[in-house]
């Protein structure tokens, strides 16, 4: 009889496993998500319309993934729920490649599908997010997800700069929509790739009696007297600052500067290989600092952000600021991953993650629909931007606060010693799966 598979050999195909989802994902986000607010400006359908893309959805998707907990009880199963889910969201792409090669599609369908994918993606989460720990073994998890963050970063990065050439190309040649519809397509590709190989990843905890369903009154009672509490309106409050600039970002660069589809991409691919570059620093400040005076680093250094745009249009010193910006945002993703795992019980995660999204969805609507005003008060010119920007460095302010009233976890994240043994984790880099969708999602790979 053949041998049963060693706990180090299962590990090490887990992991590979999860290095391949992750990078198909990461390719995914960076060559379909961040070019839907540009796909509406090629549609014809305005710099508001393009800025809200990016956030209003999230509210149907944050509706529909309140069925996560009920379907993992349904199914039984953490893997089942969220294979399914990721094949649903890279169906989402199907449309909007269909209507890339229509040439048209009317304003709420786009929202709808935008809605669908989010909710697709939202849905896998909090049940991955349960999942996930019980592959990673506890040791190294620190060291790990700052590893695989920053390799995800890579694929993010070689997803957005392949769609900035094919729009590039398309413009070129007066066939943009129909460079839309190949990235689209590729990216769908990409997450059916990524729910493949989720599909692969073992499970060896299943949900039972201990995965508890949060209702609003616990909820509410988590939010008031528990560590969770504290972490989830200090996130919430930073989501609604960022939002009120996060979404105009892109109508900036391509509708008031009018820079080319190489440009955008330069600009916004500088903050995305910042944050890729500045991750083993970013891990290393976690392991000897903890994870609540990284997420401390972070939330300072992301205040001042947006009100440098104020200061100059030229590409060099915006790509100087992106520069900043993608550090300052990797810092605040790495320490709520490691923050969310410690401060939230496994228990429950699932449920609380689910009701979090749901926060997070509502503060980012409510920023971008405040960002959204205060454009179309100011006439929706080079000026009105800049007031936005700077709005939303002011209103960063009112997170300090929140800030200072952080749990401090009790500092499980560890990285093994120089030296140690580490088994097949040490030599490989895992990229993010479904942790940037519902842990730490505020536009941060691109948004100043």
């Amino acid at each position: 009889m053949p041998e049963e598979p060693s706990e180090t050999s299962t590990t090490r195909r887990d992991l590979r496993a999860m290095l391949g989802d992750g990078a198909a994902f990461s390719v995914m986000q960076g060559i379909g998500e961040n070019y839907l607010p540009a796909f509406a400006l090629a549609l014809g359908m305005g710099e508001v319309v393009s800025g809200l893309i990016a956030c209003v959805p999230l509210l149907c998707g944050a509706g529909l993934q309140l069925a996560s907990p009920v379907g993992v009880r349904r199914f039984g199963s953490y893997r089942r729920w969220v294979v399914l889910c990721a094949a649903l969201q890279a169906a989402s792409f199907l449309p909007l490649a269909a209507g890339a090669i229509a040439g048209w599609l009317p304003v709420w369908l786009l929202f709808l599908v935008a809605g669908s994918y989010w909710g697709a993606g939202m849905a896998t989460g909090p049940a991955w997010s349960t999942w996930a720990p019980t592959i990673v073994p506890l040791r190294i998890r620190s060291h790990f997800f700052a590893r695989r963050t920053r390799v995800s970063q890579f694929g993010v990065l070689f997803g957005f700069i392949g769609g900035g050439m094919a729009l590039q190309l398309g413009q070129h040649y007066e066939h943009t929509l129909s460079a839309f519809a190949w990235i689209f397509l590729v990216a769908g590709a990409c997450r059916f790739i990524s729910s493949r190989l989720l599909s692969l990843q073992s499970e060896a905890v299943q949900p039972g009696a201990e995965m508890q369903v949060i209702g609003p009154r616990e909820l509410l009672s988590r939010l008031q007297n528990h560590d969770e509490g504290r972490l989830l309106w200090y996130l919430w409050l930073v989501y609604a600052m960022a939002q009120i600039s996060g979404p105009y970002f892109t109508p900036f660069l391509l509708g008031q500067l009018r820079t080319s589809y190489a440009e955008y991409m330069l600009v916004l691919a500088t903050s995305i290989l910042a944050k890729t570059l500045a991750m083993p620093w970013l891990g290393r400040f976690a392991h000897r600092h903890g994870s609540r005076k990284l997420m401390i680093l972070g939330g300072i250094t992301i205040i001042p952000l947006p009100v440098l745009w104020v200061f100059s249009n030229s590409l060099p010193y915006l790509m100087c600021v992106q520069l900043c910006a993608g550090a300052a945002w990797g810092a605040l993703e790495l320490s709520i991953v490691l923050m969310s795992f410690d401060c939230i019980p496994a228990s429950h995660r699932t449920s609380m993650l689910t009701l979090y999204n749901v926060g997070y969805a509502v503060a980012s609507v409510a920023g971008s629909l405040l960002g959204g005003f205060i454009l179309k008060l100011n006439g929706e010119t080079q000026i009105a931007y800049l007031i936005v920007f700077a709005a939303s460095s002011a209103a960063r302010l009112l997170t300090l606060p929140l800030m200072m009233r952080l749990p401090s976890p009790g500092g499980h994240f560890t990285l093994p010693d120089e030296g140690a043994e580490t088994t097949a984790v040490s030599v490989q880099t895992v990229a993010v799966t479904s942790i940037p969708k519902s842990i730490a999602r505020p536009e941060a790979a691109i948004a100043p």
